[in-house]
């Protein structure tokens, strides 16, 4: 799987979640930014880049990715 992942999780963060958009058009195209259980994510601790990705794949929904979904991140 071609995955874009965005943001990165630090020692002091063990966010185990990650809010995955699913790209309609492209079965190999994932954003995924680390959350809560909830699907919150922090947007503060993202980069400037990974923040941009985010607010954008938020906008597509319905259009470029699909309904977002919270999983239990790989690293965990």
């Amino acid at each position: 799987m071609n995955e874009l992942k965005t943001g990165a999780r630090g020692p002091a963060d063990p966010a185990a979640y990650e809010l995955r958009f699913q790209s309609l058009h492209d079965a190999e195209h994932v954003c995924a930014f680390p959350c809560d259980a909830a699907g919150h994510v922090d947007m503060d601790a993202l980069s400037d880049s990974a923040r941009e990705h985010y607010l954008y794949a938020r906008i597509v929904i319905g259009h470029e990715f699909a309904t977002p979904a919270v999983i239990v991140s790989a690293a965990h």
